[in-house]
């Protein structure tokens, strides 16, 4: 079975802290979805006699993009793979692009599942981040997404500007409110280039610190879990049985196939893992969809074995000492020595031939990354 992706690069604006590949040029949308029909085409042979165990329309906002076109690529994919009702096909939407209207439409083209970008249920928060929707937008979007939708995800974000732990745990008591089936955490970060990165580094924003920031994704990890969400990676939270599956296959390396602008695969052949991914420009996506992929590389031994580690750590997947004895490269003596530190931070567990983060460890996973890699 393999995934699908598709990155929808639309936006109404960009906002301030992000630093995707997205253009504000709605006008293009029929000519992308034209492009993106050739190379789904083009990529025939990959997709023929495949079972699609997820679909993810991200980006951009999907949800800006009519669901019409949405229902035209399913249907021409459905001709070359097997799409099931048990297929997961989720769509990335913000609060002020869904109606009842166009909910309906959603969900009557085969989505089923909705990743809405609530980020915050606060009016001052909203505004602090650039959000075009209000706190009664994402109420109201959420409970509409609910009614109509198995499966309904929610973005949460923390570290704005000016956000105490009050405010937060505001946000958090209105999540679980409405009890979506998933909820994401994500901490605000500095992405060079970003406008939020040029104004703090002028002085002219100024964010919480770390320790704020830590203190807040804490309290989202104790509130969440108590409410029984189960905390299956670092910035997830799901209701039993409702993980992301395309975001889960994703993390245990399993392949997927990406279509648009920016959009990266890995597919496995034989022996042989390969990575690569489609040039993040619109102008040269249109003009040779079928010639997008800017960049491809088959995997090394020391890569896979990173990938191993990185990705497993992320979902707390046990890694055996032996795995990483075999692909630690300063020796096992260093690699114990590691082993017993992180253990001692409170960071990993190690029981038996098992070596896993811990939930206080979720807060430094790249950091015991970093210190278990092959290099």
């Amino acid at each position: 079975m393999i995934c699908l992706y598709v990155h929808i690069p639309f936006c109404r604006e960009r906002c301030s802290y992000c630093d995707f590949f997205l253009v504000t040029k709605a006008g293009f949308v029929e000519r992308f979805f034209e492009a993106l029909a050739v190379e789904t085409a083009s990529k025939a042979s990959m997709l023929e006699g495949q079972s699609i165990k997820a679909i993810h329309f991200g980006g951009g906002t999907p949800s800006l993009v009519p669901p019409s076109f949405i229902a035209a690529w399913l249907a021409q994919v459905s001709g070359l793979a097997r799409i099931s009702s048990d297929t997961e096909i989720t769509l990335e939407a913000n609060p002020e692009d869904l109606t009842s209207e166009s909910l309906d439409a959603l969900k009557a083209v085969g989505v089923n599942r909705l990743s809405i970008g609530v980020q915050s249920f606060s009016d001052r928060k909203l505004k602090a981040l650039g959000r075009a929707h209000s706190s009664s937008d994402a109420l109201r979007t959420v409970a509409g997404a609910l009614e109509r939708f198995a499966s309904v995800s929610i973005d949460l974000m923390c570290g704005a500007e000016g956000e105490t732990l009050a405010e937060w745990e505001g946000d958090l008591h209105a999540a679980l409110g409405l009890r979506p089936q998933h909820i994401s955490v994500y901490m605000l970060t500095l992405e060079e280039k970003t406008r939020l990165w040029r104004d703090v580094r002028k002085g002219l924003r100024d964010l919480p610190g770390e320790e704020a920031q830590a203190a807040m994704y804490r309290k989202a990890a104790e509130r969440l879990r108590g409410a029984g969400y189960r905390h299956y990676e670092i910035s997830n939270f799901a209701l039993e049985g409702q993980h992301s599956r395309y975001n889960l296959a994703s993390w245990m390396r399993e392949p997927y196939i990406g279509f648009g602008p920016a959009a990266h695969s890995f597919v496995v052949s034989d022996e042989t893992e390969t990575r690569f991914s489609n040039a993040s420009s619109l102008t040269k996506y249109l003009a040779d969809p079928a010639g997008a992929v800017d960049f491809r590389e088959a995997l090394t031994e020391a890569q896979r074995f990173d990938e191993e580690v990185f990705l497993s750590l992320r979902i707390r997947r046990p890694l055996p000492v032996g795995f990483l004895r075999k692909g630690h490269k300063l020796g096992h003596q260093h690699l114990d020595a590691t082993l017993v530190r992180l253990k001692e931070n409170g960071w990993i567990a190690v029981e038996g031939d098992r070596v896993t983060l811990t939930e206080a460890g979720f807060l430094f996973a790249d950091l015991v990354a970093s210190e278990l890699l092959s290099e």
